[in-house]
């Protein structure tokens, strides 16, 4: 690997910047979660899953992913998932199956409860 860095100075670019992206991510992970509440930790975890954070799209579907998944990556419990993306969907935020049995479309305007827009679900 090192004799690849060496060697191919585009690599070595490409590389150096996917490690100061990495550690950037890692810090505003860090940030996140020290410092917001669990509802908005899931909004940025729902906005990155979609590729929302700095996309100029409106809306984005993804994958399935459990409330369970969720709760561990935001740091908290399948309940509070639970409650906050019904209260996500009842604000138009992201829309899923009542039984949350498929993908989720998620909306740009979740960018609100980042940003401090309107907000009916408590911290």
């Amino acid at each position: 690997m090192v004799e690849v860095l060496r060697r191919n100075s585009e690599f070595f670019n490409f590389f150096l910047s996917f490690i100061v992206l990495r550690n950037v991510r890692m810090q505003e992970d860090l940030v996140d979660h020290l410092f917001h509440t669990s509802e908005k930790r899931l909004a940025r975890v729902l906005l990155v899953l979609a590729g929302l954070e700095d996309s100029n799209c409106e809306e984005i579907m993804v994958p399935k992913i459990s409330q369970e998944t969720l709760a561990e990556i935001v740091g908290t419990t399948r309940s509070r998932i639970s409650f906050f993306m019904n209260a996500f969907r009842k604000q138009g935020f992201i829309d899923y199956d009542g039984d949350y049995s498929g993908n989720i479309l998620i909306r740009s305007s979740l960018r609100n409860i980042l940003s401090g827009g309107k907000q009916n679900a408590s911290p």
